[in-house]
């Protein structure tokens, strides 16, 4: 247990102009109050409220909530009286204690009719001072801490109670950081084997990936240091907790999860914040429909930031959030950064959201709930989780949809069979377009016809992937078949077209490359006209472009070169025109230039002054870069002639040519092939990934090679 030097250290590292004689005093107090009591871990009692305490000082608050976190069980477990605390502190503290108690004694676990009722007490404790629940949230924090001595059935209730109130609670008050850690404390609880499998999933892909974070952390760093952009950068994994949500709502397994890294850049204003955007998106691939502007649309709770995810190193996708300091202290904070101190001051943040403002956005729609605990109790749920929507069917039962569906999400989200058979929608007894957007409480009354089919508009119009996906999923199967047999034959002839042979490897290639399930929805695409056999074959064997223009002389294929410096191309990476680059001086050998995400790099991070920036010259370069290809193909007359065709089909010249490993069945071989750039390196790859006799093709580097 920390000491009460210890505690005052820690108020006075924000606020030096403390009281601290106010705060030993509450010290002593409380340590006397629960003298000889004992936790369930057989500690003294005592350390519970000092533990409340220490995490309140992370929030920054004031000494009337420091010193209500230390006599918080006072009034309930020990002798002492609200009266009493009154007097030996302040009425406004005693105010609080009781507060806390009066929170502590709410069971928001039993029947509804008994749990709505105590969500009222609870949002009238909030409404009259904020700090109660943050102290409440502090309290259960600690006991998630250290639930591991309590019996199984109350840890399995206290758990389940945290998730669903506490955790949403503290994310609706944008106290981020706490809601992660509750809900992974709860999970812990409520389904171990599941948290421990991701923490095990997460062990192998360390071992395997390597320290992931640190690379896309240093690559981000150099971005904004080229820039000159001063700026805090930090990376982490996403939470077990949130990466097992995440699986379950889209029915994901590990392997196939992308974002499952998250990264912050923190700067010193907008603008800034708007230019490190730019400078993600020219770096890395931006995601479709991943991209959250908080700063110009803020959320009711302060918080302002900019999301977007991209495609970073080896097609991973990261989640970026960008803000400015002030707005990364709310967001730490939330709705607390109203009382926060700074040397010795309250902290006057712009961001910072008035309690009792936002209290009264919580509570405003509440009060229509009147007598009926059912809604009542739907309608704090639903503004406890902001980001989404709840409606009602005529019959009264419950249909959460995220914010921006529409009636037809919520047909589909019933049933996929009313999803199918919906012609129109009334909303709270109003006839809407299906289009309409649905808000917190509405009732939905969808309107259905024998016979009605989805309709290829209605993709546009739904939000979520569970009806988007039934939609496509009933367009494509209705003439499935008759699409799947007319897909082939245009396949068949469009190969011909070429001078190819169709092969089902070829279909499947195709399919893969073109982010499909399966070689039989790539056909009923190309049957039903959604995508052309011409386009399919382009993709697999596309003809290299004729580019008129001087061909750009090798030895001065970059740009950033000091006036007399030569480079040559590292022979690690191997990186060719189109891909991002940097050079590095080396005694006696000139410039190297390394691909951005050559392994080689790492080694170099402690010596800026050899690092160059250098950029491929725009233009048509000569087929003289040579990369290394790995390829196993199959034990057979004429394959390896065959390979090595295609290969100069594409006007691509083989430099060197070694057998590495010999079976019954397949080689193992090493190609030297000399290419322009990256987009004929890929498109190479392509067509031979598309050849019945090819097992395996990819790209060999070797970070041990000398430069």
């Amino acid at each position: 247990m920390i000491t009460p030097d210890d505690l005052v250290a820690l108020v006075r590292n924000y606020n030096p102009g403390c009281d601290e004689a106010l705060i030993r005093r509450a010290w002593e107090y409380g340590a006397a109050m629960h003298d000889g009591q004992r936790r369930h871990s057989g500690e003294p009692y005592f350390t519970h409220p000092v533990a409340v305490a220490s995490i309140l000082t992370e929030m920054r608050l004031d000494d009337a909530t420091i010193v209500t976190a230390l006599l918080h069980d006072t009034i309930e477990d020990t002798r002492s009286t609200h009266d009493e605390i009154a007097t030996k502190f302040s009425p406004e503290i005693a105010e609080l204690v009781d507060g806390v108690t009066k929170l502590t004694n709410l069971q928001l676990s039993s029947s509804e009719a008994k749990q709505a009722e105590n969500f009222r007490k609870l949002l009238i404790a909030m409404s009259r001072d904020l700090r109660v629940i943050l102290v409440k949230l502090a309290d259960r924090l600690h006991n998630m801490r250290t639930i591991r001595s309590m019996r199984p059935d109350k840890q399995a209730q206290k758990a389940r109670e945290t998730m669903e109130i506490y955790a949403p609670l503290a994310g609706r008050m944008g106290m981020q950081w706490m809601r992660e850690e509750l809900e992974d404390l709860a999970f812990r609880v409520i389904h171990p084997e599941a948290r421990n499998s991701i923490l095990r999933r997460f062990i192998t892909l360390q071992r395997e990936a390597g320290d992931v974070i640190n690379r896309i952390t240093g690559d981000i760093r150099l971005e904004l240091d080229r820039a000159q952009i001063d700026a805090t950068v930090y990376g982490r994994a996403k939470k077990p907790y949130s990466i097992w949500r995440k699986m379950q709502e889209k029915d994901l397994t590990f392997s196939r999860l992308s974002d499952i890294y998250g990264f912050r850049i923190i700067v010193d204003d907008v603008a800034q914040c708007y230019q490190v955007l730019g400078l993600i998106h020219q770096r890395w691939r931006a995601v479709p429909g991943r991209f959250k502007d908080y700063i110009s649309q803020p959320k009711t709770n302060g918080y302002r930031s900019i999301h977007t995810t991209v495609s970073g190193r080896d097609g991973k996708r990261v989640e970026v959030q960008i803000r400015t300091r002030e707005m990364h202290e709310v967001a730490e904070a939330g709705v607390a950064a109203h009382w926060a101190y700074k040397d010795g001051a309250r902290v006057e943040n712009p961001f910072a959201v008035d309690p009792a403002k936002w209290v009264a956005s919580l509570t405003e729609r509440l009060d229509s709930a009147g007598e009926d605990h059912d809604e009542f109790l739907e309608h704090v749920k639903l503004e406890m989780y902001a980001d989404q929507v709840f409606c009602f069917t005529p019959k009264g039962d419950v249909i959460q949809l995220p914010r921006g569906a529409t009636p037809l999400d919520f047909a589909y989200a019933i049933h996929t069979r009313i999803g199918h058979a919906t012609v129109s929608a009334k909303v709270d007894g109003l006839r809407v377009p299906l289009w309409t957007r649905l808000r917190n409480g509405q009732m939905v009354d969808i309107i259905t016809a024998e016979g009605q089919r989805p309709q290829s508009s209605w993709i546009e119009l739904v939000h979520t992937g569970r009806a988007k996906a039934a939609i496509r999923r009933s367009l494509r199967e209705e003439d499935r078949e008759r699409f799947v047999r007319l897909g082939r034959e245009l396949m068949r002839l469009a190969f011909e077209n070429v001078g190819r042979r169709l092969t089902d490897k070829a279909i499947d290639t195709a399919a893969r490359t073109l982010g499909l399930k399966s070689a039989q929805d790539l056909l009923a695409r190309i049957g039903s006209a959604e995508t052309s056999a011409r386009s399919v074959v382009e993709t697999l064997f596309p003809e290299l472009a004729t580019v008129t223009g001087e061909e750009i002389d090798s030895s001065r294929a970059v740009v950033g070169l000091e006036p007399g410096q030569s480079f040559r191309r590292a022979a690690c990476c191997q990186p060719v025109p189109g891909e991002r680059i940097v050079g590095i001086t080396y005694r006696g050998k000139g410039v190297l230039a390394h691909a951005i995400d050559c392994a080689v790099l790492a080694t170099l991070e402690d010596q800026p002054e050899r690092w160059i920036d250098l950029r491929w010259q725009e233009g048509r370069h000569p087929p003289v870069h040579t990369v290394s290809l790995e390829l196993t193909i199959s034990n057979n007359s004429g394959v390896l002639g065959r390979v090595c065709s295609l290969i100069g089909s594409h006007h691509a010249n083989i430099s060197d040519l070694r057998f590495v490993d010999r079976k019954p069945d397949f080689f193992r071989i090493f190609v030297e092939v000399d290419v322009r750039d990256a987009e004929h390196l890929h498109t190479i790859l392509t067509a031979l990934s598309a050849e019945t006799d090819v097992a395996e093709v990819r790209r060999f580097r070797d970070p041990t090679r000398q430069p």
